[in-house]
């Protein structure tokens, strides 16, 4: 069993373990002894564990976070500055214990086991998770757009965009057999996602956290107001609509959510922040769930095919009935003319997992 001063692994749990080099955080912390239990993964390289101090631990901290980044994969930097950036906004993203940045280690605050998932899974009442998540993102949306979107973050440009929704050509379409797509073709994909993403009012920005829905929340019931929502995930932040965070909660790839719900919550998101056009709103809502769902599809697909990772299968249909939702609006017009074109309705299925992966 793996084991020094620091680094106590329950005997079950020996094949996750953290990469090594991060006992200098511990050491700055005054942590002699700690256990340390791994977090359920998520699609991306990084890992999680929850470390516990033992007696002798010197530290007002019970325990704390371990984000395990690889630095061949992905640069902590943005984490540290947007967590840092939305904790002066007054949102209870996790403070930055301790770093060691080159190497991709992060000491946070621990938030908590209680995600939104847990405590929908638990029977927590639904309406007053999602209003809080909503009035989160309506104080978010209130402030001054040169406070919360500072010059440092990226734009949300029709280019990245775009670059997202051509997953789906990239690995969902070989993935159930439609792999012969020509230049011409492709072209057609991009020159109609241009299309439909000019429609959206590029006067209208704010921070956009990407991944806002009930797997990256945390109930932090001992704080008040929208304090009580804990962030998590937000290391890809951009500049770029308002919709996109709102759709992100209530469009979720993840989970089934009542229309009556939804159509309550973007009630509470308009009555508080005011919305003063919203038929363009709904038009950018629209727009960028599209361009999320064809998104996510390719992922989950890529996931799949390349990472061996077939549990993500299982949303695949969900988010198809999403993205069929979202073309049906007047302003996908030429997107939903590319894809009834290339992906008959035949074709619109999760790909096969064979068990062979």
């Amino acid at each position: 069993m793996p084991e020094n001063k620091h680094k106590k692994i329950p005997d079950n749990l020996l094949s996750f373990i953290p990469r090594s080099g991060f006992d200098p955080l511990l050491d700055d912390m005054g942590w002699d002894n700690v256990v340390i239990y791994p977090i359920p993964s998520d699609a991306s390289q990084r890992r999680y564990f929850r470390i516990t101090k033992g007696d002798e631990a010197k530290d007002s901290y019970e325990c704390v976070m371990l984000m395990d980044a690889p630095p061949e994969f992905e640069d902590v930097g943005p984490f540290l500055k947007i967590a840092r950036h939305l904790k002066n906004l007054g949102f209870s993203a996790p403070d930055i214990i301790g770093a060691i940045e080159a190497d991709g280690f992060l000491l946070l605050e621990d938030l908590g086991e209680n995600t939104f998932t847990f405590s929908l899974n638990t029977g927590m009442d639904e309406t007053k998770l999602y209003a809080l998540a909503v009035d989160a993102l309506v104080r978010l949306h209130q402030m001054d757009a040169d406070k919360t979107a500072p010059d440092w973050l990226v734009p949300y440009s029709n280019e990245k965009l775009l670059a997202e929704a051509a997953l789906f050509p990239d690995w969902y379409m070989p993935a159930v057999g439609l792999d012969d797509l020509n230049q011409k073709e492709r072209d057609d994909f991009d020159a109609a996602w241009l299309n439909v993403l000019d429609g959206i009012d590029a006067n209208t920005q704010t921070l956009v956290l990407r991944d806002f829905h009930v797997d990256n929340l945390v109930l932090m019931e001992e704080r008040e107001g929208i304090a009580a929502c804990g962030l998590l995930d937000f290391q890809d932040a951009v500049i770029g609509h308002p919709a996109y965070d709102l759709m992100s909660l209530l469009e979720d790839a993840r989970r089934d959510i009542n229309p009556q719900l939804k159509a309550e919550m973007l009630t509470r998101y308009h009555t508080g922040i005011g919305t003063k056009n919203i038929e363009s709103f709904n038009s950018a809502f629209a727009i960028l769930a599209a361009n999320r769902h064809a998104k996510v599809i390719g992922i989950f697909t890529r996931l799949f095919v390349r990472d061996n990772k077939p549990v993500y299968l299982g949303h695949i249909d969900r988010v198809w009935k999403l993205l069929e939702q979202s073309l049906a609006h007047p302003a996908l017009a030429p997107v939903n003319a590319w894809f009834k074109k290339y992906v008959p309705a035949e074709m619109r299925v999760t790909p096969k997992n064979t068990g062979g992966q």
